[in-house]
């Protein structure tokens, strides 16, 4: 029974459509029809054209994230795979909100804000490498896949060292692998497509030179 409280809890929160709602509220627009149609920060502050609106949502999924993780720990006590659950659910809910007929972020900032509670240590090897691929090709889609990417692979050969800082650690490295992967995965499949079009866009780039 804890398990399916814990997917709930995940899922309802994660799937409450914050660009969605802030964005029409206060700048009458529907997000998931105007600029990339991404209900995120970025596609919020470049649809509403303001900074604030961005930051209010980014902060706000990052919550999406820290929150159910944070409560499943209070009712549940130290437990990496139920806290795991929790965030794994949210992102799901926020890539696939069934309030806005399914449709969804990317799943990044809630599972940021989750993985600073559960997995600093995911969380920050994903930023470093985040910052490194931005450094090397200026290009957020790029660093967002090139990112998660390695974080998947990390996450197998680096289980062991990533889970011992885990907030507490899974019971053993495969547990922790399997799960950092699942979500991980999740968000990647929101990521395919902007990195094709940037790679279309590069390839469209040589031929016009």
């Amino acid at each position: 029974m804890e398990y399916v409280i814990v997917i709930l809890l995940g899922f309802g929160l994660g799937s409450i459509p914050t660009a969605y709602i802030l964005l029409q509220k206060f700048h009458g627009k529907d997000i998931t029809s105007e600029g990339s149609g991404n209900v995120g920060a970025l596609n919020s502050m470049q649809v509403s054209g303001s900074k604030l609106t961005g930051l209010a949502v980014l902060i706000i999924d990052a919550l999406k994230g820290a929150v159910p993780v944070l409560i499943v720990g209070v009712l549940y006590g130290a437990s990496f795979e139920l806290k795991m659950l929790a965030l794994i659910a949210a992102v799901i809910g926020h890539n696939y909100s069934p309030w806005i007929g399914f449709k969804g972020g990317r799943g990044l900032a809630t599972a940021a804000g989750g993985a600073v509670v559960v997995s600093i240590s995911l969380f920050a090897v994903w930023v470093v490498i985040w910052l490194i691929a931005m450094a090397f090709r200026r290009n957020v889609a790029f660093a967002n896949f090139g990112a998660t990417l390695v974080a998947i692979l990390l996450s197998f050969s680096s289980a062991e060292s990533l889970n011992s800082w885990n907030n507490p650690p899974a019971e053993n490295p495969v547990v922790f692998s399997v799960m950092a992967a699942v979500m991980l995965l999740i968000i990647m499949l929101r990521l395919i497509g902007p990195v094709k079009e940037y790679f279309a866009d590069k390839r469209n780039t040589i031929r016009d030179k």
